[in-house]
C-alpha cells in the first residue's frame, strides 16, 4: 500500500509561485544554505513506486528511463498514477521558469531519479516484484533506494534482495505507513531506514506508524509535489517524509562519497532533532526514532564516520536452497498435497476410527449434561443473559482489548504543546 495519503485529489492547480511558496519543508531546512553545500549531483536515487512522468517541467532531464516490472519496458512515461512522480519531485525536482524559481523543487535538485515501476491498482502498489526491483536498482547504479510503499509482508526472496543491497553499500529508505499502527515488515527489516512523518512544528503526525525499528522522521504533512495526471498535488503521509530522507541521503552521498550507507545514516541520526521539551527522551523513540532530519547540520557538522554499518542492523538472511520466495511457498503447498495422496496402513485407519469414536462419546456426554443444567438452573449469564451482570464468565475484557495501541497510553496527548522546531 502506498505510504502517501492524498488530501486534495481534485484540488485546482496552484499558480507556480504559490506552489514553491507552499513547500514549507524547504524553508524549514534552510534549503538555500543546504544547496551551497550539496545539491545531490552525481547521485542516483531509485524510486520503487508507480512509474514516473519524466517529462514534467519540474523533472525533465533528471529522470532516467528505468524499468517497468509491469511490461518490462521503460518507467519514465507515466500519465495517470501520480504517486511515483510526486516522490521523484520531492527528491530531485528542479522547478522551471526563470532561474527555476517556479514549480516544485526537490531537496536534492541535481540528483538523478531511476524509476522502478511496480504494478499499480488505483494508488496501491503490488509489491510482488519488490525483490527483483531492489536488485535491478542496485545493479543499475542507485546508491539510495526510496520505497514509499508498505507491503503487507515480505518474502524470503525480498529479504535476500534487501541483504544484497546492504552488501552492495546501497541505502534503503522505507515509509513507516499511515495507520497509526505498528511498523510493517519492510520498515522493520534490518538494513532499512524506517521513516515517520512530522508536521511543520516538528511534531509527529498522529497516523504515522510507530515501533522500535523507526529510525527517523521528516516532513509529511501538507506536502506540495508534482504529479503525473496533472501539474501538482498536495498530500499527507509517510511517503513524502520517506522521499525527504532519501533526498537528504543523496545530498550526503554527493558530499561524502567515501562514506558507507551506514555512515550516511549515522550522520542523519547524529544530527536529528526533537521537538522542544522532548530532547531528554530516551532514543530511539518509537514515534520519532532519533528525531526529524536536519540536512544542513548533517552536511556541516564534524561527525566521526563511525562503524561501517552505523545505526543499521546488518541483515542476516540464509541463502535459499532450490526455489525461493513465492516458489518456495507454492512448493510447501505441493508437499502437503503429496502427503494427502499417500496411502494409510490398516492399523493407522483403525486407530483413527477409535479416536474419533471416543471424541464423539465425550461430546454427547457434555451436551446432555449442559442441557440438564439449563433445565434446572437460572438463565445463563444472570439476569442480563450472556455477558449480563451476575454472569459466571468472569470479568469482561476491557473495551477494544484487541485493538488498543501497543504504544504508551495517551502517547500523543502527553506530548507538550506544539511549537516550531528549533532553528537549524
Amino acid at each position: 500500500m502506498l505510504a502517501g495519503a492524498m488530501l486534495f485529489g481534485t484540488a485546482p492547480v496552484a499558480a507556480a509561485d504559490e506552489t514553491r511558496d507552499a513547500q514549507w519543508p524547504l524553508t524549514s531546512f534552510l534549503s538555500d544554505q543546504v544547496w551551497q553545500k550539496s545539491t545531490g549531483k552525481g547521485v542516483t536515487v531509485a524510486v520503487i513506486d508507480s512509474a514516473i512522468n519524466g517529462q514534467h517541467p519540474d523533472l525533465q532531464g533528471n529522470v532516467l528511463q528505468g524499468k517497468s516490472f509491469i511490461e518490462g519496458q521503460r518507467a519514465d512515461q507515466e500519465s495517470t498514477v501520480d504517486h511515483g512522480t510526486s516522490m521523484a519531485s520531492i527528491i530531485a525536482g528542479h522547478g522551471h521558469g526563470p532561474g527555476n524559481s517556479a514549480g516544485v523543487k526537490g531537496l536534492a535538485p541535481d540528483a538523478k531519479i531511476l524509476p522502478v515501476a511496480l504494478p499499480v491498482t488505483g494508488e496501491t502498489v503490488d509489491s510482488t516484484d519488490l525483490g527483483p526491483a531492489i536488485r535491478y536498482a542496485v545493479d543499475a547504479g542507485a546508491s539510495v533506494i526510496n520505497m514509499s510503499i508498505v507491503p503487507s509482508s515480505i518474502s524470503s526472496s525480498e529479504e535476500e534482495a534487501i541483504a544484497y543491497a546492504f552488501k552492495k553499500n546501497v541505502l534503503l529508505v522505507a515509509g513507516s505507513g499511515n495507520e497509526g499502527m505498528r511498523l510493517g515488515s519492510l520498515a522493520s527489516s534490518p538494513g532499512v531506514v524506517a521513516v515517520g512523518a512530522v508536521g511543520e512544528n516538528g511534531r509527529v503526525w498522529e497516523d504515522s506508524n510507530h515501533g522500535s525499528a523507526l529510525m527517523l522522521t521528516a516532513p509529511g504533512i501538507h506536502i506540495r509535489s508534482a504529479a503525473a495526471s496533472r501539474q501538482y498535488r498536495q498530500a499527507t503521509g509517510t511517503s513524502d517524509s520517506t522521499a525527504y530522507v532519501s533526498a537528504a541521503a543523496a545530498l550526503l552521498r554527493s558530499k561524502f562519497p567515501d562514506l558507507t550507507a551506514g555512515q550516511i545514516a549515522n550522520r542523519l541520526v547524529k544530527t536529528a532533532g526533537m521537538p522542544p521539551g522532548m530532547e531528554s527522551k530516551n532514543l530511539p523513540d518509537p514515534y520519532y526514532g532519533y528525531g526529524f532530519i536536519r540536512p544542513l547540520r548533517a552536511l556541516t557538522q564534524d561527525i566521526p564516520a563511525g562503524s561501517k554499518n552505523g545505526p543499521l542492523k546488518a541483515p542476516e538472511v540464509q541463502p535459499s536452497t532450490g526455489t525461493g520466495g513465492a516458489n518456495a511457498a507454492s512448493g510447501g503447498s505441493q508437499q502437503a498435497g503429496d502427503k494427502k495422496d499417500d496411502g494409510l496402513s490398516i492399523g493407522v485407519v483403525v486407530g483413527i476410527a477409535a479416536g474419533v469414536l471416543i471424541v464423539v462419546v465425550i461430546i454427547v456426554v457434555v451436551v446432555v449434561s449442559r442441557q440438564k443444567n439449563r433445565r434446572n438452573g437460572p438463565p445463563p449469564g444472570g439476569p442480563g443473559g450472556w455477558g449480563g451482570p451476575g454472569g459466571s464468565g468472569g470479568a469482561p475484557y476491557p473495551p477494544n482489548a484487541y485493538q488498543q495501541q501497543a504504544g504508551p497510553p495517551g502517547a500523543y496527548p502527553s506530548y507538550p504543546p506544539q511549537q516550531p522546531p528549533p532553528p537549524q
